[in-house]
């Protein structure tokens, strides 16, 4: 969905936000071009006591990392910013004006073009069909337009980072995820101003987009693999949701053919896989993002190069939790702020 937020649960993930929220916010004057950051904020709405207790703890490791915008709103809070949602059950919950949205291509364009002004070369439509080795080390990719021969190789295939991986000789457990996405027509009933809103009973949120409203939910039956369809019963689920915790939402009209589906890649963890492999010298992984990665993307980017280039990095305290090795020693992170 673009969105772009600090309010998670773990260290690691917070620090990578506060990395790279506001390098979307400088976005436009860093890479002279623009990511569409806009900071709606993200409005997790608690229904249970148990949520506000989550929250709530969550946000004592939020702001002792440094984010200030985080706060917990009471019930008449929430209802005076979203004055639309069924309010009988909200009891509070928590806001971050910094969090929002971006455009995931507007921001991959911007990526592409400061790389490409700064010498490198983008292949497209070139199919990676092994790895090259030079003894114990990677020593480049064969593509279908030729050889590629280099020191460094940095797997970033997303959904098919473990098929690129396996072709280096080495285990990476990202599995692709279907998540789809519903936008609606244009619907005026309701502010584009308001931000990205959380329906922690079930998981259903939605933000402004354009002229009407983007619409999701975790759907717990989907299983993994590589579909890309849309599933048009997925639209009724959703808009059950919709309409329940936003009762103007009951006459909603969608177009089934605007829908679309995409895939995450899934890390055990759900949290990225940055480092290099130990078993592969020169062989890197910036994987199972687990939905974060555009998110995450200049968080990412910076702490590959950071790695690549001087073995250590800044923009987290503990670079290690993300090595790929986690997985062979059992040292998993646990992240459980997931949409």
């Amino acid at each position: 969905m673009g969105g772009v937020r600090a309010q998670f649960t773990t260290s690691v993930n917070i620090q990578m936000s506060l990395y790279s929220i506001p390098f979307y916010a400088s976005f436009d004057e860093r890479l002279d071009h623009p990511a569409g950051y806009r900071p709606q904020g993200y409005l997790f709405v608690a229904t249970k006591p148990a949520h506000l207790q989550y929250l709530e703890k969550n946000q004592q490791l939020q702001k002792s990392l440094g984010l200030k915008e985080v706060r917990m709103l009471s019930a008449d809070e929430i209802i005076a910013m979203v004055p639309q949602l069924r309010s009988d059950d909200i009891l509070g919950g928590s806001f971050c004006s910094s969090d929002g949205f971006v455009d995931p291509y507007s921001a991959m364009t911007g990526f592409i073009k400061r790389a490409v002004e700064n010498g490198a070369k983008v292949w497209k439509s070139a199919e990676v069909s092994g790895m090259l080795r030079n003894g114990n080390r990677v020593s480049g990719i064969a593509t279908s337009r030729g050889d590629v021969h280099a020191p460094v190789v940095v797997n970033a295939a997303g959904p098919w980072a473990a098929q690129i991986a396996k072709m280096a000789g080495v285990d990476l457990p990202v599995t692709p995820l279907r998540r789809m996405l519903i936008p609606t027509e244009p619907f005026d009933d309701l502010s584009h101003e308001i931000p990205m809103v959380i329906d922690m009973t079930n998981g259903f949120h939605f933000r402004p987009e354009s002229r009407g409203f983007l619409l999701a939910w975790n759907d717990p039956e989907e299983t993994p693999g590589f579909k890309f369809d849309f599933d048009p019963e997925f639209i009724e689920k959703v808009l059950t949701r919709a309409a329940d915790r936003v009762p103007c939402f009951e006459n909603l009209a969608v177009n089934p053919k605007r829908a679309w589906a995409g895939l995450y890649e899934m890390s055990p963890d759900h949290h990225g896989i940055i480092g290099e492999f130990p078993e592969l010298p020169g062989f890197y992984a910036a994987n199972g993002f687990s939905g974060h990665g555009v998110m995450h993307a200049p968080a990412s980017g910076k702490i590959v190069a950071d790695l690549i280039t001087t073995g250590s990095t800044k923009v987290v305290d503990n670079v290690s939790v993300l090595s790929p090795s986690r997985f062979k020693s059992g040292e998993l992170l646990h992240e459980t702020a997931l949409l």
